[in-house]
């Protein structure tokens, strides 16, 4: 599913965002920056250690912080961090929005056009998909919206059936597409 928000197409896909070739992924993160399970373990895998030594360099972040580091063997140029969780990993919609807010800026900062985002806190952090959804989507259509961004196309790429569910009903939502 696409949809046109501001210059920027906004997607949802089913897959494996370690295999996505984009400017940058992003990481469902910790405070410590220290890539486990899930999403983080998934680009580990496949990019290489290096993503992880990089990042946690730069740790301890605040929650709802982002940090940008290479991409090891990945296809994406780099990683973008998003650190929705301390090590408690407890997370909520506000941290989730606040997470984004951050990778999205960065983005900018870095002059990225394309931008590959999983569910975040939707895993670990028990948040369920619709909210999740819902954070991520109205953050992501608010920047595009009131630009200025170099972001032209924004995907979020889900790897369950349920999250994938949820981000196409809220991009429908939100881009007004039935």
């Amino acid at each position: 599913m696409k949809a046109k928000i501001g210059a920027a197409t906004v997607e949802v896909q089913k897959g494996d965002i370690s295999t996505m070739e984009v400017d940058a992924v992003v990481n469902a993160a910790n405070t410590e920056l220290v890539m486990g399970t899930g999403v983080a373990g998934a680009l580990k895998k496949r990019g290489g250690v290096v993503i992880e030594e990089e990042a946690t360099l730069q740790a301890p972040v605040e929650v709802g912080e982002a940090i940008l580091t290479t991409a090891g063997n990945l296809k994406a140029t780099h990683v973008i961090h998003a650190a929705v969780m301390g090590m408690d990993l407890k997370t909520d919609p506000a941290i989730i929005t606040k997470a984004t807010q951050a990778v999205l800026a960065l983005a900018v900062k870095h002059k990225l056009s394309t931008l590959a985002l999983p569910a975040l806190g939707s895993g670990v952090g028990h948040v369920p998909p619709a909210q999740s959804a819902e954070a991520m989507m109205e953050a992501v259509a608010a920047h595009l919206k009131t630009g200025p961004t170099s972001l032209k196309r924004v995907i979020f790429v889900l790897y369950q059936d349920d999250a994938h569910r949820a981000f196409v009903d809220t991009l429908k939502r939100v881009a007004g597409v039935q």
